[in-house]
């Protein structure tokens, strides 16, 4: 290594110190599912393939995972996966988590409602169109985070 080349990565690492950890450090996320679901399991395969540090732990008790992290009701998916402070409640698209992590907006979480055929474990169709919802933090009602409508080309 050439000596300036050197002078500058070491100035580099001492200006931004655990820059180089952060960013060689994958994301860690934690899906809950049900040990019988194919989908769930194509999901987390497609989340590690994008990177993301997953732990898959089966569960037989997803409502009580749901309940803890406080997934609304009416916008509950078939998986529930953890990763930083955000719950990621079922078929959501890598986008939107992408987006989640980048932005950090004030909310809990987001959801993709029930099993939209086409979404990501669901086939990953690109004329799929279905929608992700994003849960405030506090108090307010969930709002439309993403849609999902179908890729041209």
């Amino acid at each position: 290594m050439h000596r300036r080349s050197f002078i500058a990565l070491a100035t580099s690492a001492l200006a931004f110190p655990g820059g180089w950890a952060l960013a060689a450090a994958p994301a860690k996320m934690t899906v809950y599912k049900d040990p019988n679901c194919g989908c769930c399991h194509e999901w987390s395969k497609a989340m590690a393939a994008a990177g993301f540090s997953v732990d898959t732990r089966d569960t037989d008790d997803l409502a009580a995972v749901k309940a803890r992290l406080g997934v609304p009701a009416d916008l509950e998916g078939c998986h529930t996966a953890v990763v930083e402070e955000y719950y990621i409640e079922g078929h959501v698209p890598l986008e939107a988590v992408q987006r989640l992590l980048r932005e950090r907006p004030p909310v809990r979480g987001l959801a993709v409602p029930g099993m939209p055929p086409g979404s990501l474990g669901m086939g990953d169709d690109p004329q799929a169109s279905y929608d992700v919802y994003a849960i405030p933090s506090g108090a307010g009602a969930p709002y439309l985070f993403m849609e999902i409508r179908p890729r041209k080309g």
